[in-house]
């Protein structure tokens, strides 16, 4: 693993800090939102604006890359996301503010193409998998590292606007000065929705609903935070345990995964974020209720993510997985732009703890599917013939989510080969 590491250590060292600059943003909005007194249906339409720009840059973001190369669009993309990042407190607006946000989302899907496509480029089929797994958990600890600056400063001021700006403007350095290599961007054509659903109910329809969660839980978080009344620190904390959540749980969600059909695995998982949620709506004015429902609330929404791809992959042809993989960031995307636009309205109308609620409601939504689906397909694929599984962030690009997919297939067939070849020498061994 340390060896792996030292190939990849420069980008990973990018990402971390391109993470640190924008887990700093996402929560600068709720928190200087509310100082400026923003409503919560105002910031749910300045969040939802990152996610229409995500899926912009997802679309269009390849096609750059072929014609000017990853270089210039690597570099064009971080001047733009500095430049909004630092722009955000200059403008204090609504309108303003949704511009902006729809830009930096094109700019952080397009830099996650770039990198994922270095990163991939960098790796080879032996050492895919532990690459992309320190470039999830890299990410990860980027985001929480970034609530932890955020009581070096006062989102009344500029000052913490401009320490992100500064972090995504010089995490770029360590990454082009170490990429060599100029891979081909080969993105397939995202599957049709009506093409994916036929191929997998439960997969597309619990990607979108999650899409709702995971958005409300990353851009509405700290407005909650921020609307009852909680200190900056308090709502980095809060916003920091639904990540780490993720962090700790993907590895025995994963394993799991691998070992128990996979559609209880989702009914289940979506019954416990459903619990959380709950508990957080019943027992939200108790400090560490809120952490706790945070901690597994967000901690099994990532692993979730993960698990829909692999169910998805599970019910498809090998060859049909690039265009899946695509149709699926689509479909995400989609539930992602709806998820804070519901959410924030419902704050609006019914005060912020139905930001819990919302998320509960939702999480039940997924495990109602799921059980109906149980009920009339059952298990889709037997436990021992699935793929294997790999964590992917619900931020990643269809570069990685691609790249995961071939992965899982390629270590499925090799633990598939490993064990009849055991199996055969074992035979030997009683024959003799």
């Amino acid at each position: 693993m340390v060896q792996v590491l030292m190939t990849v250590w420069a980008l990973l060292l990018g990402v971390v800090l391109i993470m640190l600059g924008n887990g700093m943003q996402f929560t600068l909005i709720g928190l200087r939102g509310g100082i400026e007194g923003f409503s919560s249906a105002e910031l749910a339409i300045i969040t939802s604006g990152y996610y229409v720009g995500f899926l912009l840059g997802a679309r269009f973001s390849p096609a750059l890359i072929r014609r000017v190369g990853h270089v210039r669009v690597f570099a064009a993309l971080g001047s733009f996301m500095s430049a909004g990042v630092i722009a955000l407190p200059l403008l204090a607006e609504p309108w303003a503010w949704t511009i902006l946000r729809l830009l930096l989302g094109f700019c952080m899907s397009g830099i996650y193409v770039v990198a994922e496509s270095w990163l991939n480029a960098a790796a080879s089929n032996a050492t895919r998998g532990k690459v992309l797994s320190a470039y999830m958990i890299a990410q990860t600890l980027g985001v929480i590292g970034a609530q932890g600056l955020l009581g070096f400063g006062d989102a009344s001021n500029s000052a913490l606007f401009i320490g992100a700006s500064i972090l995504v403007s010089i995490s770029f350095a360590p990454i082009l000065l170490s990429v060599s290599s100029v891979p081909v961007v080969e993105v397939a054509k995202p599957m049709s929705l009506r093409t994916l659903f036929s191929g997998s109910p439960l997969g597309t329809v619990g990607i979108f609903l999650l899409g709702g969660v995971y958005a409300a839980q990353t851009g509405m978080g700290a407005v909650f935070g921020s609307q009852i009344g909680m200190s900056a620190n308090s709502i980095a904390l809060f916003v920091a345990m639904l990540f780490a959540g993720a962090l700790i749980l993907q590895y025995p969600i994963g394993w799991l995964s691998d070992r128990v059909d996979r559609s209880k695995l989702i009914l289940g998982l979506s019954c416990i974020g459903c619990l959380f949620c709950v508990m957080g709506w019943l027992l939200g004015n108790v400090f560490w209720s809120l952490m706790v429902a945070a901690f597994f609330s967000g901690g099994v929404t990532v692993p979730l993510y993960s698990l829909f791809l692999a169910y998805t992959n599970d019910s498809l042809s090998t060859d049909d997985m690039p265009a899946a993989s695509g149709g699926l960031v689509f479909t995400f995307g989609l539930g992602a732009i709806g998820g804070p636009l519901i959410s924030g309205w419902m704050m609006q109308v019914f005060g912020p703890f139905v930001f819990w609620l919302a998320m509960a409601v939702t999480f039940a939504c997924i495990a109602l599917y799921a059980l109906y689906y149980m009920a009339q397909k059952g298990a889709v694929v037997p436990v021992e013939e699935t793929d294997s599984y790999l964590g992917v962030l619900p931020t990643a690009s269809v570069v990685a989510v691609e790249a995961a997919g071939e992965w899982a297939v390629e270590h499925s067939e090799a633990e598939a080969a490993e064990a009849e070849a055991e199996a055969e020498a074992k035979n030997k061994d009683q024959k003799s």
